[in-house]
């Protein structure tokens, strides 16, 4: 006796309607199930990084248009015709241990730069590319505007646009100085110190540069042992005058091109007695002034940049943190814009010092890797030399390998070498402002001249 067949199982109108969809019966028969327990740790970690970003993200924004609203009315404010507006300058310094010498300016852009957009103020940014650049460049800036002061040198403006350069002037000491990051707060005070203490006499770096390294040694002919070399005394009798030997006869530049390092070599032409000899630079005999004059208000602005494969932790959680920064830039922002001010203090000589704890533990060797690169080049120096004496006298034709790429002519090694001291001198004196066991400079007659800015009052503008 057959067993009766099972009794169909009553289906509901949704699923007989899938049914004729062409979805296979399989899947309609399937039952939802919680995932695995590995897909839960994976599905929970994953929404939860997703989840705090977004969080992150949104905090960030809320916390930038709150300083926003606080002083975008500063924008509806009218100008004169001919006035400016406020105006601040941001220096940035190169991070030591990052070849990426622009963090600080994009630090300033991203965090800074939203609060000032919107208070209508205007900036320059000014960023050194290797250290010591920033110092060089305060301290060039202050002996100008001196010298334009003194009258010793003219004005760099005409005169219908002298009354303009002023009112921008007044307005720029009305801003004030944005300092981000430990790195450019030292390089600043150094050239700040340098521009309105040292000599206003002009000279050219390279020049002086060049009769300093003319004494080394490194481009003074080989001396030649008796009876070593070719004998030219068969062409010494012809005009009964000796010849200078092959080693002793000097390189020829072209024609027209004089190189201020080729005078260990071919002395100058004395001066024509027509040619007026110039006169002492009168900025040499001109005294510092005894008191800084009026400098526009420093907003100290803490920067970190974390460099290293030892900081990965630290760059994941500023990934997840970025509110924070948000904050602390805004905050800087909003106190340049309240023109909340009181003295430099000593103390403030400490700003940001823990940020030199995040130096690569590399940046410490930099004046060592220096003197390497300096021993390796003058090590391969003679032999760059010889070849190209010995070229350019004809005492042996060019291989063919030098026929395809000339070698490098005296003239050339010597402007090569004046451009590669010149860099190495530079690096190793900013390696000696900035690095961490270094005090940031100071003039005790600074007392009472300068002025930072502090967070304002908390009803402001309430």
């Amino acid at each position: 006796m057959n067993p009766s067949p099972p009794h169909p199982t009553k289906q509901s109108g949704f699923r007989t309607a899938l049914q004729y969809t062409g979805i296979p019966p399989s899947w309609l028969d399937k039952r939802p199930r919680l995932p695995s327990r590995n897909w839960l740790i994976f599905l929970s970690v994953t929404q939860s990084i997703i989840a705090y970003y977004a969080y992150d993200r949104h905090q960030s924004r809320k916390i930038r248009q709150e300083y926003v609203d606080r002083v975008k009315h500063l924008a509806e404010d009218p100008l004169q015709t001919l006035d400016f507006p406020r105006t601040v300058t941001v220096y940035g310094a190169k991070w030591p241990g990052d070849e990426d010498w622009d963090r600080a300016s994009r630090y300033f852009r991203k965090y800074v730069k939203p609060i000032f957009v919107a208070a209508a103020i205007d900036y320059s940014i000014i960023a050194g590319k290797r250290h010591g650049d920033l110092a060089i460049r305060v301290a060039n800036d202050i002996k100008t505007e001196r010298r334009v002061a003194l009258g010793l040198d003219p004005p760099l403006t005409t005169a219908p646009a002298r009354g303009m350069a002023e009112a921008k002037r007044r307005r720029l000491l009305e801003g004030g100085t944005v300092i981000v990051g430990r790195p450019a707060f030292k390089e600043y005070m150094a050239g700040l110190r340098r521009g309105w203490t040292e000599s206003l006499e002009h000279f050219d770096q390279d020049e002086r540069l060049s009769r300093e390294l003319e004494g080394d040694g490194h481009f003074d002919e080989p001396e030649i042992s008796p009876g070593a070399g070719p004998s030219f005394d068969g062409l010494a009798d012809i005009d009964a005058e000796p010849l200078p030997t092959p080693s002793r006869l000097p390189p020829s530049p072209p024609p027209g091109i004089y190189s201020p390092l080729s005078t260990a070599i071919r002395p100058p032409s004395p001066t024509p007695p027509s040619a007026p000899t110039p006169g002492r630079d009168p900025g040499k005999d001109v005294r510092p002034p005894i008191y800084l004059p009026p400098q526009p208000p420093l907003l100290l602005v803490p920067f970190v940049n974390l460099v290293g494969i030892k900081l990965v932790p630290l760059m994941i959680w500023d990934f997840f943190n970025e509110r924070h920064k948000v904050r602390a830039g805004a905050e800087a922002a909003y106190r340049l814009v309240s023109c909340a001010v009181r003295p430099f203090e000593r103390t403030d000589l400490d700003f940001d010092t823990s940020a030199e704890g995040y130096y690569k533990s590399s940046t410490a060797g930099l004046p060592t890797d220096v003197q390497k690169e300096r021993t390796e080049y003058y090590k391969k120096l003679p032999e760059k030399l010889a070849a190209a004496r010995a070229l350019a006298r004809g005492e042996r034709e060019p291989t063919k390998l030098e026929i395809e790429a000339p070698p490098p002519t005296e003239v050339e090694l010597r402007a090569e070498r004046l451009k590669k001291e010149t860099r190495w001198r530079a690096d190793e004196r900013g390696w000696e402002l900035v690095r961490s066991d270094r005090p940031v400079e100071w003039d005790d007659r600074w007392e009472g001249a300068l002025e930072v800015f502090v967070d304002p009052p908390v009803d402001h503008w309430e």
